[in-house]
């Protein structure tokens, strides 16, 4: 006997936490799109976010003037378009990849495949959240308004990246740290070194974490043709991390080093030597070939962004 279809009420995702609040919580009309925009699944809303917080933490800490009341509204302005821009982002991505969910254990359940969504109603509610996230941008600097315009092409791209390139993380980590360089933006008025820096560590450390994330998928990508750096690596990943991980911690550690000096320096560079201790632990405890290992250790690299969050906190008093 086939099983039932999903219900708003039944559909949970397969990869959400278990128990998540859009499964308890959230009406039962609106949870099909709440799934649909990674909701009831909040890291990759922290790893677009913590980017925007390292930028702007940077930028304060290096000014000379400190930090001023606009910079809260940098920071909340980051957290609700980091909120509305996954969602639409994610959205877009399921759209592309319905054919491909349908095919994979683990996305199978997803909103579109298991037919609690039209692609019609997908679409709709993609531009309605994109649209949202416009207008927060709108109360951001000229540059950064550009920048936030400009990282819309790749996060139409990304989702096609896997057709024809073994790197699509790479593609990810270039519009998922793009933040970086907007929330400096809002608050210098500009662009300089330092913000190409931290960018640039952003997608060396999205490789590391994204990695270790498509190593659940591997054996279904491999069946319908999909590329993953996962893929690509295969039993040579773990060597790749620590690479990986390297890049982020010494781009970030420059970044630093350019924008910074004295105390404040001290007291960031302490960050990402936090930064890099967690990476290291990820490395120690990886295990590739076991998918519920892999889920955890990416999701635990909001903890590890988070810690140059608090220290460039604290360097902006230094």
């Amino acid at each position: 006997m086939p099983a039932p279809a999903p219900t708003p009420e039944t559909g949970s995702v397969a990869d959400a936490v278990r128990g998540n609040w859009v499964d308890r919580l959230a009406p039962v009309w609106a949870r099909p799109w709440l799934r649909l925009s990674r909701a009831d699944r909040p890291i990759g809303t922290w790893l677009l976010l913590i980017p925007c917080w390292w930028g702007l933490g940077l930028a304060v800490a290096a000014d000379a003037g400190g930090p001023g009341w606009g910079d809260l509204w940098i920071a909340a302005g980051c957290a609700i378009g980091a909120v509305l821009m996954r969602g639409a982002g994610c959205t877009w991505n399921d759209i592309t990849d319905r054919h491909f969910d349908a095919a994979v254990a683990r996305t199978r359940s997803r909103p579109i495949p298991s037919g609690q969504v039209t692609v019609r109603g997908a679409l709709i509610w993609g531009v309605v959240q994109s649209l949202l996230a416009f207008l927060i941008l709108l109360t951001f600097d000229r540059v950064a308004i550009a920048l936030g315009i400009g990282s819309l092409g790749l996060v139409a791209l990304y989702p096609f990246a896997k057709r024809f390139t073994w790197w699509p993380q790479m593609f990810l980590g270039l519009a998922f740290n793009w933040g970086a360089l907007l929330a400096w933006a809002a608050h210098a008025g500009g662009l300089g070194l330092a913000p190409i820096l931290l960018y640039l560590s952003g997608i060396a450390w999205t490789l590391f974490y994204d990695t270790i994330y498509a190593h659940q998928d591997k054996e279904d990508d491999a069946l319908i043709g999909v590329k993953s750096t996962a893929r690509l690596f295969a039993g040579q990943t773990v060597r790749w991390l620590w690479l990986f991980g390297a890049l982020a911690t010494a781009l970030m550690g420059a970044a630093m080093a350019v924008a910074l000096s004295g105390p404040a320096l001290a007291v960031a560079l302490i960050g990402a030597a936090g930064f890099a201790a967690h990476l290291i632990r990820q490395l120690r405890a990886v295990d590739i070939d076991d998918p519920d290992a892999c889920l955890r250790l990416f999701r635990s690299n909001r903890d590890a962004g988070l810690i140059p969050v608090a220290a460039l906190l604290v360097a902006m008093l230094a």
